[in-house]
């Protein structure tokens, strides 16, 4: 049986540090820049896959930690991998389990042999070193995997930062001597928190290992908007051009045209589905919270400009009635709609980019949302 073909990225049009291109995968092309939809659990929370595809997404983010917890590798490896077992039919990307280190806080402690967690399921102690990082998501069947970093929390001494950043490089040199299958990529991941001189240097070392891709990690964790896109420019700026380039965990729409101005290709976050089951909607104008009274007797949709199922079947009067009413189909609704925004910004970022017209897209949107600042959140 032949080998999977191997995962490669062709850069197609530049517009200064803006970028689009094919990000080529044996499950199918991707076009960058590209938001990937977090399914952490191997699910994308209140949406089926067949609904990813008909929004065009054709890859999203599962957590090779969280998954080999539960149902288990072995679950996972025998129906197939991690893309069949939830039944979508395009790549699937997986972190390693580093945030893990942060988010879970005093049930995880990082060593250099790796992290050693409670699992938060039964108590259970599990140590993830790079090696198992690896060997899981072989067993997954991912088709990209994530080195095991160490992400440092916000904010961190310099001490903190300057380990965290240390450990990842040691990890990343061992798991990039690790055995995987021939179709799978892996991305290294740059550390350093908010230090200038450990991000240069998390830089240096990650750059020099023979990687796929590589991300920008550690931010977006709580630091200030400027900070973060300060940080996340200095990564851009050395990371290799021919290379997918990843912002991990960012962002807002607003952080994601910025993110692609500096030039990254790919970025996961919660923001459309989380908001979306807070009763919040992303649109042309802005930031639209369905709670709010003033939306109990509008026949509008979300976005008149959108045309998704939502904003095609459903008033603002209604999907607050469902909102408040706690009814289910409230978040089905808002989270198909917030991931159709997403997926339209993205195409309208990649022909901008194409048309060579990106400082006029920005302008135009920086314009057509400045009126309504004031009605965001």
């Amino acid at each position: 049986m032949s080998a999977a073909p191997k995962v490669t990225f062709e850069l197609c049009a530049c517009d200064g540090n803006a970028r689009t291109g094919r990000l080529h995968t044996a499950r199918g092309e991707v076009a960058t820049p590209a938001f990937m939809p977090v399914a952490t659990k191997a699910a994308v929370k209140a949406i089926a896959p067949e609904q990813l595809d008909a929004l065009g997404y054709r890859l999203v983010v599962a957590n090779a930690y969280h998954l080999a917890l539960r149902p288990g590798v072995e679950v996972v490896e025998a129906m197939g991998g991690v893309a069949r077992f939830m039944g979508f039919g395009g790549a699937v990307l997986t972190d390693s389990g580093g945030f893990q280190a942060m988010s879970l806080g005093r049930l995880c402690t990082a060593q250099p042999e790796g992290l050693r967690f409670k699992s938060p399921l039964d108590g259970a102690a599990v140590l993830l070193t790079p090696e198992r990082a690896a060997e899981i998501q072989r067993r997954l069947g991912a088709d990209i995997a994530m080195t095991l970093d160490h992400c440092a929390p916000y904010p961190a001494t310099r001490e903190q930062a300057c380990r965290s950043h240390e450990l990842t490089a040691r990890w990343a040199e061992r798991m990039a001597a690790a055995s995987r299958p021939a179709g799978q990529a892996l991305f290294g991941i740059v550390q350093g928190s908010v230090y200038p001189d450990l991000r240069r240097e998390s830089l240096r070392q990650i750059t020099a290992l023979p990687f796929d891709g590589f991300a920008v990690g550690g931010l977006a964790v709580g630091e200030p908007r400027a900070v973060m896109l300060e940080m996340a420019a200095l990564g851009a700026d050395g990371l290799p051009w021919q290379r997918p380039r990843y912002l991990m965990g960012v962002g807002t729409p607003d952080d994601l045209v910025a993110a692609v101005g500096l030039g990254f290709d790919l970025f996961d976050c919660v923001q459309p589905t989380r908001n979306a089951r807070n009763g919040s909607a992303f649109t042309d104008q802005g930031r639209l919270s369905i709670k709010q009274a003033r939306f109990a007797r509008d026949p509008r949709p979300l976005d008149g400009a959108c045309r998704c199922r939502c904003c095609g079947s459903f008033s603002r009067a209604y999907l607050r009635h469902l909102y408040l009413s706690g009814e289910i189909l409230a978040a089905q609704a808002l989270t198909e709609h917030n991931l159709a925004y997403y997926a339209g910004l993205m195409r309208a970022m990649q022909a901008a980019i194409a048309s060579r017209t990106w400082s006029a897209f920005v302008a135009a949107r920086n314009e057509r949302l400045a009126p309504a600042s004031g009605q965001q959140g």
